[in-house]
């Protein structure tokens, strides 16, 4: 399985797309949410964006999902037939429409593919796309999903946004890969994880790799350094945090 990472920020960071995950595997790929900014990053990223074959959304804020219209246009205005599966917790489906008629009026009547919605709850497992999909439920501000995606004997788990749960610890166990949402250094922020706590994560999922995304923009800017020596120093754990386009095959 090859991962890419088109985008790695956070919400406001004006230097760096949203953080979303590509996974490639025997001929089918995943998008692992599709913020403002995202959509842009994917195509710049991906070796063959045409042929997408689904979105996964963790959760419903718009660093997080607000791509989607840009991307479904984009599918319509080259011609895009094949259907495109879209999944996420309860509601993804409405929302998936009602952003799509927000961004472009009656634009969605023209789309010449389907989508085919799938709603994943916690504790589920599901089979599509290419992929199985399990969730489980992060601490957030609002209710956001980790996912784990597996195909071909190799595991990536992404938590989306959201501080570690005993659910999402449980989910990640053992994952070739573990994606972080890494907000802060060291303090505490309230639904948001910190860089000690996703490399401690790692090291309790007994995970082989780690990579932090959505880092704030002044942690990742103005404490790079500190970031990096603890990275460093977590020497049981090949912990890394990526740049734009960086990819791994696991």
């Amino acid at each position: 399985m090859r991962v890419t990472f088109p985008g790695v920020g956070e919400a406001f960071d004006e230097t760096l797309p949203n953080t979303c995950v590509l996974l490639e595997s025997e001929g089918h790929s995943a998008l692992l949410d599709c913020g403002f900014t995202a959509a842009h990053a994917y195509w710049c990223t991906a070796l063959n964006p045409e042929h997408l074959d689904a979105v996964w959304i963790s959760h419903f804020h718009g660093d997080h999902f607000l791509g989607l219209p840009l991307l479904l246009l984009r599918f319509w205005e080259q011609g895009r037939r094949e259907p495109l599966t879209i999944i996420g917790q309860t509601g993804i489906g409405a929302l998936a429409m009602e952003s799509m008629d927000m961004a472009y009026p009656h634009f969605r009547a023209r789309l010449k593919f389907d989508l085919v919605v799938n709603e994943l709850q916690p504790g589920e497992t599901l089979c599509a796309a290419g992929f199985t999909w399990s969730a489980a439920q992060g601490e957030h501000g609002a209710p956001s999903l980790a996912v784990r995606v597996e195909a071909e004997g190799r595991s990536v788990y992404y938590s989306g946004d959201g501080r570690p749960t005993r659910a999402t610890l449980a989910l990640a166990h053992g994952a070739d890969l573990v994606v972080h949402e890494a907000y802060a250094l060291d303090a505490t922020v309230p639904g948001h994880g910190t860089v000690p706590g996703a490399i401690d994560f790692a090291r309790q999922a007994e995970a082989k790799r780690q990579w932090l995304v959505h880092l704030s923009r002044n942690t990742r800017h103005n404490q790079r350094r500190e970031v990096e020596a603890q990275l460093r120093d977590a020497i049981d754990i090949e912990a890394f945090l990526p740049e734009p386009g960086d990819a791994i095959e696991l």
